[in-house]
């Protein structure tokens, strides 16, 4: 930029007594860009915080990756892929769909047999849940939070699990009953899964439902990768057995979140852009104000070229000016958000009561690059009209 663009973007950004709406106008499109940057930032740090908090909690109580089929899954299955993967975890389990009786009150849920030490190496809420040296005797149960509440369980209660396969009894079947003694709760966040999910030894539950030893529903795998390792544990699966990514168990839940980000992500944008309009409203106004100064700037030897940057320098001091206090502001307000409990949340809703934050380098990238071509061409244009000061008639005429 040269000597006469610098000089010509200090002096029209200076206060004009004798047009002070183009100054109200300049300043609103800079207090227009700063916030509509600072509520852009923040909002896609939520909207990420949420994903990411949704995606770690269903990451653990749906697994990585699930072994199920059309056949039951058996222990040469198990091995294979023992022998074949070493570095991943592996829990085999049974499960079926069952009510919790206590007294006069049912629940409905899934209990799922497996055996704790395996399982606690593949799902990091059911870890937290049991104490080191806990044990489970073959009918004690692991209930989710929501069923102890439901209940009002404390540990050592007998409550009866009613499975849906049933017993030849007479004409009829007879619905499997087994009493059961309550030993621990689990917390996963979600209160789909806290109300719904139940562990028990494998070997007690698979005893009650008529399984031989060795003989599983399905195997939950730990993988630190799972989109690159199910690739290659489909290629080793027997025929009736197939793998399924956690991914791919919430595919509708994760597309529906992209869905809400980008429309979000496309409304605030908008905040910036009528901001940017007043950007344009302010150089058109110094443009027409300034029409004798430029044809005389025109006339004496200044290029069309260099009056063009003095106006889109002028654009864009003020809108990058914007941007860059937006940017300040929005840091500010997401280390207040991040720490300290100015947000709360009900936990059972969301999973959290602290309002998570996360933005990504990707989205903050996105904020940048959208504004700054906002901005831009909202320059553009009060710029290029400045070229088209009819000289000879401007100095005649004014």
């Amino acid at each position: 930029m040269n000597s006469v663009s610098r000089y010509l973007i200090k002096k029209y950004l200076r206060f004009d007594k004798s047009q002070p709406f183009i100054t109200v106008s300049a300043v609103l499109a800079f207090v227009g860009v700063m916030v509509g940057l600072m509520v852009l930032m923040v909002a896609m740090a939520i909207m990420n915080g949420m994903m990411k908090e949704f995606e770690r909690k269903l990451f653990a109580m749906n697994y990585p990756i699930t072994i199920m089929g059309a056949r039951n899954v058996d222990k040469s299955d198990l091995e294979l892929l023992q022998s074949r993967f070493p570095e991943l975890r592996f829990s085999p389990y049974i499960f079926s769909q069952a009510m919790v009786k206590r007294g006069q009150k049912f629940e409905g849920g899934l209990i799922f047999g497996v055996n704790f030490e395996n399982e606690k190496n593949v799902n990091s809420v059911i870890a937290e849940a049991l104490s080191e040296n806990q044990t489970f005797n073959e009918f004690d149960i692991l209930t989710g939070h929501g069923i102890k509440e439901e209940l009002l369980l404390s540990e050592g209660d007998k409550i009866t699990i009613v499975f849906m396969q049933g017993d030849p009894g007479g004409l009829a079947l007879m619905p499997k009953m087994k009493s059961f003694t309550y030993k621990a709760e689990f917390t996963s966040g979600l209160i789909n899964y806290d109300k719904t999910y139940m562990f028990t030894p494998l070997s007690g539950l698979a005893k009650r439902l008529g399984y031989n030893e060795g003989e599983y529903d399905g195997i939950h795998i730990y993988s630190k990768n799972p989109m690159k390792d199910i690739e290659a544990i489909r290629d080793l699966l027997p025929a009736g057995l197939a793998a399924v990514g956690w991914w791919q168990q919430n595919g509708n839940f994760f597309s529906a979140f992209e869905l809400e980000k980008r429309a979000l992500f496309i409304v605030l944008m908008l905040i910036i852009l009528v901001a940017s309009l007043n950007i344009m409203s302010s150089l058109l106004m110094t443009v027409m104000n300034r029409r004798q100064e430029i044809a005389l700037l025109l006339s004496l030897g200044a290029s069309p070229n260099e009056i063009k940057k003095s106006f889109f320098g002028l654009g864009m001091v003020i809108g990058c000016g914007g941007i860059i206090f937006g940017v300040l502001l929005g840091s500010i307000a997401l280390f207040l958000l991040g720490s300290f409990d100015i947000v709360k949340l009900p936990a059972d809703v969301y999973g959290s009561s602290k309002l998570p934050l996360e933005l990504s380098f990707v989205d903050f990238g996105l904020i940048i690059t959208g504004a700054l071509a906002v901005v831009a061409l909202s320059s553009w244009y009060p710029a290029k009209k400045a070229t088209e000061v009819d000289i000879l008639n401007t100095l005649r005429n004014e």
